[in-house]
């Protein structure tokens, strides 16, 4: 399915071979999604390095047929990663990939629209628009909300630093001081660097026993930076972790920033979206008092990654911070939402397609419904796992992740618990069926089971259970066996 233009410059196709193109890659990924549970869910791996080592070339001189090109990575390349679209993917924190949304982005690139600017592409902007309002109703923010969609969270944390930043700094950004807790994301600290937020001017502040921050030690590192002429300026809450998926107590941070007159901003991208079901929402109370909100759609709402979004409270403060124009450009002084006003991107594809093509499909009802499912799933498995003998819960489900670790008069010492632990996770996973990961808190190593993949199911929960007894059981056999053993040899 290759044809050799005749005209070298023609990088044009005909209907009939765009259509034949287009039928032979929708029927090898409906068949991959429709075989999903029979590929192993890690991945095979063996000899990937001298495979990557292989793949290195220099850019062809002439083309290849689309079979050639799509069958090796249907067939080898893509078997060899994560199974991220796999129902028993219960790692990290799993991701989407509605089918819906993977037909946006095939009209949203073959259109190709651009939607920098709003006169450019009126309606499409429109609808983007719409899709970011639904966010903003969803979480109760007001109707001066504005926002964007980014390609994930850790850009979502820049922008909103960045338009703290220049609200409350302004140019004396070296006396602000930045607020996160021990179990925050990793990418705020990243992102304020970014910002112009060195890391001597982010204050880490400790969490209780339930991974959540401590408001008193936060109202004390406020008042010692004030005290040292400082200007704290900013403070972050966590809307789930990804470590044990604790919830910070969210409206007990909103009083202090608004005491205070610190921009409050809450890190909402694997948990926000169960504010859209209104039976949750007290599990994320404070949430929409917030100055700004990060959201992951390719989390919460089963989007393909790359797929983030921030909705600021006060949009005039995200328009300030982004508004330019240019002599080229059109000036924009109508009604209308304009991407480029609101983040940094000029030049910009149509990434709103996804959420409002998907939303329109299925209905935000089917969403709350599908986001109850996996909060239920998660606290049933949770009940569950905590009856296993040698299992240890360390954090139950505030959202849809739970956390533990493995422990038994034969695993006396942290170091052998971790390691027990380990191998819980590793074995389970290798059986190909549910894959876990878990995760460093402090010293202690702990498992997890992360609930928020659209295909997991009761059915996969319960795999996940059963396998966590039968592994955990073989571990604390062994390591009963190790000690018995070494007590023998102790006496002789």
């Amino acid at each position: 399915m290759h044809t050799e233009s005749r005209d070298p410059a023609n990088l044009d196709l005909s209907p009939a071979e765009m259509q034949a193109m287009g039928n032979l890659v929708v029927a090898r990924s409906v068949a991959h999604l429709a075989a999903l549970d029979e590929h192993p869910i890690l991945g095979d791996y063996a000899g990937i390095e001298a495979l990557c080592r292989s793949l290195r070339e220099d850019a062809p001189e002439h083309g290849t047929t689309l079979e050639a090109l799509i069958d090796p990575l249907f067939d080898d390349w893509i078997p060899r990663s994560f199974g991220t679209p796999h129902s028993g993917y219960m790692a990290y924190i799993p991701g989407g990939g509605v089918y819906p949304a993977a037909l946006a982005d095939f009209i949203a690139d073959t259109t190709n629209r651009y939607t920098g600017v709003w006169q450019a592409a009126p309606a499409l902007v429109q609808l983007e628009a719409n899709a970011l309002d639904w966010l903003r109703d969803w979480m109760q923010f007001p109707a001066t909300t504005r926002g964007l969609f980014t390609t994930g969270g850790s850009m979502a944390m820049f922008n909103a630093i960045a338009c703290a930043r220049e609200k409350l700094l302004g140019q004396d950004i070296r006396s602000g001081t930045l607020y996160v807790s021990s179990q925050t994301h990793h990418c705020v600290t990243k992102a304020a660097k970014l910002a112009g937020i060195a890391h001597d001017r982010v204050r880490v502040i400790d969490v209780d026993a339930d991974f959540r921050m401590r408001v008193d030690l936060l109202e004390s590192a406020i008042a010692a930076d004030r005290a040292a002429g400082l200007t704290p300026f900013m403070v972050f809450s966590t809307a789930g972790t990804t470590n044990t998926g604790a919830v910070d107590p969210i409206d007990a941070v909103a009083d202090i920033a608004m005491r205070e007159q610190l921009w409050h901003h809450v890190d909402g991208a694997y948990g926000g979206f169960f504010h859209m079901v209104p039976g949750l929402r007290p599990l994320l109370s404070g949430l929409s008092r917030a100055d700004s909100l990060t959201l992951d759609p390719h989390k919460g709402m089963f989007m393909p990654y790359g797929t983030g979004a921030l909705l600021v409270r006060d949009g005039e403060a995200l328009r300030a911070l982004h508004a330019s124009t240019a002599g080229y450009l059109p000036d924009n002084q109508n009604e209308f939402y304009d991407p480029a006003q609101y983040g940094p991107d000029l030049s910009r594809g149509f990434p709103g397609l996804r959420i409002w093509l998907t939303v329109k499909f299925f209905g935000a009802a089917r969403y709350r419904a599908a986001l109850s499912e996996k909060r239920e799933l998660a606290v049933w498995a949770a009940n569950e796992v905590a009856k296993i003998p040698g299992i240890v819960m360390d954090a139950m489900p505030q959202l849809s992740l739970f956390a533990f670790h493995l422990e038994s008069p034969a695993l006396d010492t942290l170091a052998a618990q971790n390691a027990a632990t380990r191998a819980l996770m590793d074995r389970v996973t290798a059986r190909g069926q549910v894959m876990l990961t878990g995760a460093t808190v402090g010293e202690r190593f702990l498992g997890r089971v992360c609930v928020l993949s659209f295909r997991t199911r009761r059915a996969q929960m319960e795999a996940c259970v059963r396998q966590l007894a039968e592994v955990s059981a073989a571990l604390l056999a062994e390591a009963e066996a190790v000690q018995r053993e070494q007590s023998r040899g102790g006496s002789e």
